[in-house]
């Protein structure tokens, strides 16, 4: 029993003995640096040659931080340009075609290759409600009045303060909820457009 006993108490007896040498009297760290019980100092960091400060230079401007920063008065802001809900964005001559194309598939019946137009048209001019307004028609063309409904709203996000494309925005939402059966949302698109 007392043998079985030794050799379970024997790895802890191990560990204990192990953890004592460790600590040390002065409970402090093992390690010891080379060269000696003195201990060394760590090397200065290196110095960069000062230029020598004349009277005659201008000092350094002053680096701010961004917490620091002074406040800018209204009138120091510089000016913005208008957002896109305030101006509707002008077509490149590029969408211009492809909405051409669109519209001369869309009167062949085309309204897949349609849409392919007026796709890449959005790609071109992603910012342009006219090209979403295109897109709508295309999609209630091609029988998709969900898609046609979101482009259009898509659309009116975009028109910004340009009544007439609001306008025209409204009535083509109003069309495409009246052919959903959604007569509610067609008289109020109609009620946004007579506003206008």
């Amino acid at each position: 029993m007392t043998k079985v006993t030794s050799i379970r108490f024997a790895p802890l007896a191990l560990a204990l003995a192990l953890a004592g040498c460790a600590s040390g009297p002065g409970g402090g760290s093992i390690y010891v640096p080379m060269g000696g019980g003195e201990p060394s100092r760590a090397p200065e960091p290196p110095r960069t040659a000062e230029p020598e400060q004349n009277s005659e230079q201008e000092p350094e401007p002053r680096v701010w931080r961004k917490s620091e920063e002074p406040a800018v008065s209204e009138l120091e802001q510089p000016s913005r340009a208008p957002s896109y809900r305030e101006s509707g964005d002008a077509l490149p001559a590029a969408a211009v075609t492809l909405i051409r194309d669109a519209d001369q598939r869309l009167q062949q019946g085309d309204s897949a290759g349609a849409i392919s137009s007026l796709e890449r048209a959005q790609r071109i001019a992603p910012r342009s409600a006219e090209v979403y307004f295109k897109l709508a028609e295309a999609y209630v063309a091609g029988d998709n009045l969900g898609a046609a409904e979101q482009f259009t709203l898509k659309g009116l996000s975009l028109a910004g303060n340009n009544s007439s494309l609001q306008r025209s925005g409204w009535l083509l939402l109003a069309d495409i909820r009246r052919a959903r059966g959604n007569v509610a949302g067609a008289s109020q698109a109609e009620d946004r457009a007579r506003a206008l």
